[in-house]
């Protein structure tokens, strides 16, 4: 029976046999390409190798996406992976994304530069061998012995206790790999990458959606790597390394201590912010900034509370209120209300007033009606000697806002949730995800937004972050992690259910499936034992703050 296969830009292919991506490829004579890595069939994303057999909506993938990126680099873990094994037999492990590349480690000790030449050019080899990777559907049971015995004894735990039955899983010659979804179809497509020796491990680098045709340099600073550094510690004190280690913990029924000690790491680095900025008498603002879904308001409030126990009197300013009327505010490329942009705030007025209150003046702040979308009247500002300004906006770091403060008169924060706790040794939760999560349940329960209006807005947000907000984290003196390790246990009863609303014929279908694929991996915690004043409050709701 005759079946047939359509795409969005009006091509079709009718077939009575059975055919894969690659056979309509060759049907629409679309050539071989390196950044063609998979198809999109009746909106689930599918290998190259993937057959249909009926009546079909299809999509070819590219590494020009989001999404082929995605796979692009998955199958570059892998990759990496299996040079480590055959050059070296030595375990290697996913610690950290920092920036937008993959943070590696040996599990027995560093990785030198002499490893690092070794490692590129084993990769380099393989992949111009163009050695094949085939998907595969296993029972749980054989797939559980076939990691064990390559060592991975954490990847096969997680296929017991998230009861995957059968299993997905890739081999490359005789390598089996989980990462998590779908992979390119070769080795031979990862012709663009790098590796960069970093702390005591290495940096794995891949092109991005600005940086498409090649591998941008790797850069950070030191307090950023410091971050990622002290979460490990954290983690280590914890005693959990993957999703398996937190499984167990939540099984011995030690669920609730786990949160009183991560809320027990935030109170005491707040404490430790709140006691530098003390030590510096002539400071008078205080800037806070980080993307959307990093918990900005609520670290706001907690360190306004710690500024108090220091003897200094906080007086909160949030810059989301100088937000210019909505028949002022500039537009996307889309021609979409553009709130991300820097210049969506009335600078000028900010500027005024900023100025007027570290002189001692008396202030009437605005206030912004999001529903009305114009600034009222709000609030009076007056700084008196023990007074401290608190301001709190995506964009509190960027340069033309500190060109309003007296650099000796400021201190500037970075907030973003900047880890997460692994999947398994090869997998991670990224912290654009988190955050996502996060907003996912707060425009839910406070907006009445569907996961589908979050999701089909949330690109644009991170494009917004990568251009206006991550760019000036390095002008932060301080910088606080507003992750912590039981949160995904603690979203996932609150966002499952409204990921579960999205259609299948929703565009943004696939995002929400990955994302659901990720949550299967993770055990539930109950919220009844999260403080009121944590930064998962501001999401799930129930802070005792005023966010």
């Amino acid at each position: 029976m005759a079946f047939t296969i359509k795409f969005k830009d009006g091509k079709y292919v009718t077939a009575e046999t059975p055919l894969s991506g690659r056979n309509v490829m060759a049907e629409l004579s679309i050539p071989a390409d390196d950044s063609l890595v998979a198809w999109r069939v009746n909106n689930y994303v599918r290998p190259l190798e993937w057959v249909v057999e009926d009546d079909t909506t299809a999509e070819f993938i590219y590494t020009s996406s989001q999404e082929g990126l995605q796979i692009y680099k998955r199958t570059l873990d892998f990759l990496f992976v299996i040079a480590c094994s055959k050059e070296f037999g030595r375990r290697v492990v996913l610690r950290h994304s920092i920036n937008e590349g993959h943070y590696w480690e040996f599990e027995d000790g560093e990785i030198t530069q002499s490893d690092v030449y070794r490692l590129h050019a084993a990769m380099s080899d393989m992949v111009r061998q163009e050695t094949p990777i085939i998907r595969k559907i296993l029972p749980i049971d054989k797939a559980k012995r076939i990691f064990e015995r390559q060592g991975e004894p954490e990847i096969a735990e997680l296929f017991v206790r998230a009861n995957m039955d059968p299993v997905e899983v890739y081999r490359c010659g005789e390598q089996y790999g989980y990462f998590c979804g779908t992979m390119a179809p070769s080795i031979g497509v990862l012709k663009l990458f790098d590796l960069v020796c970093f702390s005591h491990g290495v940096m794995l680098l891949s092109p991005t959606l600005s940086s498409p045709d090649g591998v941008a340099p790797f850069r950070t600073d030191r307090a950023l790597g410091d971050v990622f550094f002290d979460y490990a510690h954290w983690l280590k004190v914890l005693g959990l390394n993957y999703l398996s280690s937190l499984h167990r913990l939540v099984t011995n029924g030690r669920g609730q201590e786990l949160v009183l000690i991560s809320e027990a790491f935030h109170s005491q680095r707040l404490s430790q912010i709140a006691e530098e900025i003390n030590s510096r008498p002539a400071v008078k603002a205080v800037t806070i900034a980080g993307p959307s879904g990093s918990g900005k308001t609520t670290f706001s409030e907690r360190l306004k509370i710690q500024l108090i126990v220091c003897g200094k009197h906080p007086v909160t300013l949030p810059m989301d209120n100088y937000f210019l009327d909505r028949e002022q505010t500039p537009r996307d490329e889309d021609g979409a209300l553009d709130y991300e942009i820097l210049e969506a705030l009335d600078l000028e007025l900010l500027r005024d007033n900023l100025t007027r209150i570290l002189r001692g003046e008396e202030v009437v702040t605005p206030s912004y009606d999001f529903l009305q979308g114009k600034k009222k009247p709000g609030r009076v500002v007056k700084l008196g000697p023990e007074d401290i300004l608190i301001m709190e906006g995506i964009h509190g770091l960027n340069d033309r806002i500190l060109e309003m403060l007296p650099k000796d008169r400021r201190f500037t924060v970075f907030v973003s949730p900047l880890t997460g706790i692994c999947i398994d040794p090869h997998n991670r939760t990224s912290t654009s995800d988190n955050r996502l999560l996060r907003r996912i349940i707060r425009d839910y329960r406070t907006r009445g937004k569907s996961a589908e209006e979050t999701l089909k807005v949330y690109p644009k947000v991170v494009r917004g972050a990568m251009r206006y907000i991550f760019p000036y984290q390095s002008r932060a003196d301080v910088i606080f992690n507003s992750s912590l390790p039981y949160e995904l246990s603690a979203l996932k009863g609150y966002v499952e259910p409204v990921l579960h609303t999205v259609r299948e014929d929703s565009p943004v279908f696939g995002d929400a499936l990955r994302l659901l694929n990720i949550l299967r991996f993770v055990p539930s915690i109950q919220s009844e034992g999260i403080p009121n004043n944590s930064v998962i409050r501001e999401f799930i709701g129930g802070s005792c703050l005023n966010v």
